[in-house]
């Protein structure tokens, strides 16, 4: 049993297990504050240099959590409920009305989504809390029978369908209740702009490139690449020109408040700093007139004479603008128009039937 007896805290699949709840079923409850987690004391480190903030559905529960849910009369049928996501069809079903009808209040925004996923043939499937649609029925009767209102009947018409914005707004509500990190609120903000809008409100590149590393993981369960991907990062983006201003401008005041708690941080701005070498010591004032390299002609009679007495002869320092050695000057022993071997002549010297003084290659060969 994985429980911690210090701080009675359990896992989150321990703690799921024990309210017999499916995973996506307790990620959902967790962000819409039916379960209360413990924050990590330590935020966890990036790879690449952030660090983020352990997300709810993935901090532990305490144990007086899991006893007061579990206290509750009618867990934990009642807990499943108010997490219970349903399709449009279900969600019909339970409004006792035609299944189109119910898609012309959802595009209409009279209920917003919660979640969404891609069928086999790419086509986008939303759902529904029960609990919610539930309650819309019961507070709009007048929405259910008849004829729709004719505001309604002429956004339907119009081709206005607001669940894509309905579900971002939810969406962004949730994970903002998940997080007190300034920077990480902003950077949730920032998930649902494009990133040309993004650059257009934060001009610094650093802080672009923090944003981006604190950004909220994909809601579980949406493609990953291909063409159902493309439909996913549509849909997860603002596309209204009223929504898209709305986000710049609760971007721009999440970063005043980001840039007050904390600047982003910027590159090397955690190495040690170098330590500058202690200046060297002036030169004395009666050996600075002195030259620091000896010439050439008394350089080499010192060598001479060196030679003469039998003590060890200093090397002669190079001056400058000279080639080095064995570059355009024969070396010792070496007729000045001779020139030594190639590696190519030194491998046909070593083979059979090598040339010999005078011939060429081949002849006097001796493959014996």
């Amino acid at each position: 049993m994985a429980v911690d007896e210090t701080t009675r805290t359990v896992t989150p699949v321990r703690a799921a297990e024990e309210l017999e709840l499916k995973r996506d079923e307790f990620r959902l409850a967790v962000r819409m504050g039916l379960i209360r987690t413990v924050p990590a004391p330590v935020p966890v480190p990036d790879p690449r240099g952030a660090h983020r903030d352990r997300p709810p559905e993935r901090r532990p529960v305490a144990r007086g959590e899991l006893d007061r849910l579990k206290a509750a009369p009618d867990f934990p049928e009642g807990l499943r409920e108010r997490v219970r996501a349903v399709g449009a069809g279900e969600a019909a079903g339970l409004l006792s009305i035609s299944y189109d009808r119910f898609n012309r209040l959802a595009r209409t925004g009279h209920l917003s989504p919660v979640r969404f996923y891609l069928n086999r043939y790419r086509m986008v499937v939303w759902l529904y809390l029960a609990a919610e649609v539930t309650a819309f029925g019961e507070e709009n009767p007048g929405l259910l029978t008849g004829r729709l209102p004719a505001g309604v009947r002429e956004r339907d018409a119009a081709g206005e369908d607001l669940r894509a914005r309905n579900w971002r707004s939810r969406h962004l509500s949730l994970l903002l209740r998940g997080t007190d990190d300034p920077w990480a609120r902003a950077a949730a903000i920032a998930s649902l702009l494009d990133p040309v809008q993004v650059a257009e409100v934060v001009d610094d590149p650093y802080e672009r490139t923090y944003l981006d590393r604190l950004r909220p993981a994909p809601p579980p369960g949406l493609p990953v690449a291909g063409a159902s991907h493309e439909t996913a990062v549509r849909l997860a983006r603002a596309d209204d020109p009223d929504e898209i201003l709305w986000h710049r401008m609760s971007l721009a005041l999440a970063l005043d408040e980001a840039r007050a708690a904390r600047q982003a941080p910027y590159p090397g701005e955690r190495r040690r700093p170098l330590q500058e070498p202690d200046p060297e010591p002036g030169p004395d004032p009666e050996t600075a007139a002195e030259p620091a390299d000896p010439p050439v002609a008394e350089a080499a009679g010192r060598a001479e004479a060196g030679q003469a007495a039998g003590s060890p002869v200093r090397p002669v320092p190079r001056p400058s603008g000279r080639p080095p050695a064995g570059r355009g000057i024969p070396s010792p022993g070496r007729a000045p128009g001779s020139r030594r071997p190639g590696l190519l002549g030194r491998i046909r010297r070593a083979l059979p039937g090598r040339a010999t003084a005078g011939g060429r290659w081949g002849q006097g060969r001796d493959w014996s």
